[in-house]
């Protein structure tokens, strides 16, 4: 088999076209590069392409990776080469189009029918080449020219859809829970800010215009920097996704852990699953200088992972590798990629640092575990968690002793809480504090316990607890992007609204394509907003419009700080707009009562009250501060801490409720939430 492949000389020599073929079909390559060639396709074949005394199986990797399209020559030599099988298998993880020409009729291998089930497709094995290369060429330069074919996959947070129950969001809760989670979980709090409307219909830029944020200035590189992009999932069951998705975050995990490297958290390294952009494009909005990327091929035991370390500069890859092994292997080979990583990256290590994956005694278990997060991650009402609680359940069962499930099961018991009003609070937080203790048992080193207890802590209202477990956690995994918004959280309510806008801004260096960054209570936006810059508070929300343009609440917040700037026309503007009925109509109230329509504000207020009991108490009290009648301040906000709400612990800092605070019932209301009077 001649085999295609090689490194770029110049940008102008880029291959467009990659030619697979088995070395007896030569001649025939060798008419169809010529016929491509004539037509201005330029083509990568060996061995004419072939840098003497370079690598010959590293140019073949360069060559596919650099190439828009492979052709594909079918015959019974092609079909049973592995050369050549690696080669297809290689192209389709690229998402690169394959063009295939049969010629002859040996059948096709499954493999080989797998990976050409959706490629363009011609047939001469009667004879007939002189006919069949005008049809190639055609058809090549028809793939060519057709937009980049993508999995179809489910798009990532910021083009979520959901549909969920009353309670607000307690970001406090739902970002421990998705630390405890792989990073997987962070999607439960993303869905929890996007609007009924279906991903599809909005389509997300293909590169995020607004990654870097204004407020940390700009951003350096570092060149011990890396994005794990998600794994393409090339398994036969497209319900193995799961599998190839929690690969990468386990990496991503692992990765976190080493002090000197630089790794964007889980939802901004999956941002562009789905959609059309270049590596150096996903580089550049991440500010990193080299990706890792790869494949997983899961069938029964058997596996095939396939990693490779790029250098985004110049494209070069620094590391890559196959492994072919069986599924008990599979933290030994997560193990092998990350360790791979490091070394390559020269990153400097105490002895005994070298990231380790937090292995279960039994596959089964982890299979599950893997499958309960992304039942977790597309949960949008109680029902799915609960499935997804079960998933944890069982795998506990099979192992009692898998400290990290223990851990993922707490804090999406305290998620299923805060989020879907699953039942009795003491009765959730009993459960959840028993799994996140269980945890902690098991493994005292395992940051994930001791995030997953620091978010029973911050759900409990017992702040300089969670905190002390915040820094437990961090010493142990000190890149872990959601521990630092719990750590913001922590620091808001307390009042330290510097240190506040410091970790709100190294969470956005760490995971700067996460809407939720932005915008929410523990975001870059409610920093700047308890910080009293409320034009930079206003910037951030928008940012997270930028990011997610459908999400819930996104509006009702640009609104909110608008009111803060004493601008209620344009804050009537942004809640006319928001997604959310629920907070649109309670945001409109407010903004209508500032402009002294008071009537109008009345009855937007009495729907908002009876339609959304359970939901929009703290946003009612925020309106009879406005009006001064602290009576139903208290009366609401008293409703809002039995209700156990996520947005109680604004009351410290809130500007819209700054009036209250003269009143001899705010320092009894923060001794009731755990703060000094």
């Amino acid at each position: 088999m001649a085999e295609g492949g090689g490194d770029e000389k110049t940008s102008a020599s880029t291959p467009l076209v990659f030619i697979s073929y088995a070395s007896q079909d030569a001649a025939v390559a060798n008419d169809i590069v010529q016929a491509l060639e004539r037509n201005g396709v330029r083509c990568w074949i060996a061995p004419r392409d072939v840098t003497p005394g370079a690598s010959y199986a590293g140019q073949i990797i360069h060559a596919i990776d650099a190439a828009k399209a492979s052709v594909l020559i079918l015959s019974k030599d092609g079909v049973s080469s592995p050369h050549v099988l690696r080669e297809v298998e290689r192209s389709a993880s690229k998402r690169h189009p394959i063009v295939s020409l049969r010629i002859d009729q040996a059948p096709l291998p499954a493999d080989f029918e797998y990976f050409l089930n959706t490629s363009h497709w011609l047939d001469t094995s009667a004879g007939d080449m002189g006919r069949a290369l005008p049809k190639l060429v055609a058809a090549v330069q028809l793939a060519l020219n057709a937009p980049a074919a993508m999995p179809a996959a489910t798009p990532t947070s910021p083009a979520r859809a959901s549909t969920i129950s009353g309670r607000s969001p307690n970001r406090t809760a739902l970002v421990v829970a998705s630390v405890v989670g792989l990073g997987i979980v962070v999607f439960g709090a993303d869905r929890l800010w996007l609007s009924s409307r279906r991903a599809a219909e909005t389509p997300a830029p293909a590169v995020a215009r607004s990654a870097p944020v204004p407020a940390t200035g700009e951003i350096t590189i570092p060149e011990k920097s890396v994005a794990v992009l998600p794994f393409v999932n090339m398994s036969e069951d497209k319900n193995n996704e799961y599998f190839s998705d929690g690969l990468s975050e386990e990496l991503i995990d692992l990765l976190t852990k080493v002090p000197e490297l630089r790794v964007p958290a889980r939802t901004s390294s999956f941002y562009f699953k789905g959609k059309q952009a270049t590596i150096v494009e996903i580089a550049k909005a991440l500010s990193v200088a080299h990706v890792l990327e790869g494949s997983v091929r899961k069938s029964g035991n058997t596996i095939r992972i396939t990693a490779q370390l790029i250098r985004v500069d110049n494209g070069y890859h620094v590391w890559s590798e196959t492994f072919d092994r069986q599924l008990g292997d599979i933290f030994k080979i997560q193990d092998e990629i990350a360790g791979a990583v490091v070394r390559a990256l020269k990153v400097s290590l105490l002895e005994g640092q070298t990231p380790r994956a937090t292995p279960t005694s039994s596959t089964e278990a982890y299979t599950l575990y893997l499958q309960a997060l992304a039942i977790a991650a597309n949960a949008s009402q109680h029902a799915d968690v609960e499935r997804a609680i079960d998933h944890f359940d069982q795998a506990l069962r099979l192992d009692p002793n898998f400290a990290r499930a223990w851990a993922a099961l707490a804090g999406w018991r305290v998620t299923d809480f805060e989020l879907y009003t699953s039942g009795v609070y003491e009765q959730v937080i009993t459960e959840a504090r028993y799994a996140a203790e269980r945890a902690l048992k098991l493994d005292p080193k395992l940051s994930d316990a001791h995030f997953a207890m620091s978010a029973v802590l911050t759900a409990e209202w017992k702040w300089k607890a969670a905190e002390a477990e915040i820094n437990q956690g961090l010493a142990l995994d000190p890149g872990n992007a959601d521990a630092f918004a719990v750590a913001t959280v922590v620091a808001l309510t307390q009042g330290h609204f510097d240190e506040a806008l410091q970790l709100a801004k190294r969470v956005v260096a760490l995971d700067p394509l996460s809407a939720l960054n932005y915008g929410t209570y523990a975001g870059l936006g409610g920093a700047y907003l308890a910080s009293g810059r409320f034009i930079e508070a206003e910037t951030a929300y928008r940012q997270s419009l930028d990011l997610a343009p459908t999400m819930s609440q996104g509006h009702f917040l640009v609104g909110w700080a608008l009111m803060a700037r004493h601008e209620p026309t344009a804050a009537l503007a942004e809640m006319e707009q928001e997604t959310d009925e629920r907070y649109r109509d309670v945001g409109r109230a407010l903004a209508l009562d500032a402009l002294g329509r008071k009537d109008e504000a009345d009855r937007a207020l009495a729907v908002a009250k009876a339609k959304y009991s359970g939901v929009v108490e703290y946003p009612i009290a925020v309106f009879y501060a406005n009006r001064n009648e602290f009576d139903e301040v208290f009366a609401w906000l008293d409703h809002a801490y039995r209700l156990h709400d996520g947005w109680v612990p604004w009351v410290p800092w809130d500007p819209l409720l700054k009036n209250a605070r003269s009143d001899q019932r705010y320092k009894a209301f923060l001794r009731k939430i755990n703060l000094p009077g």
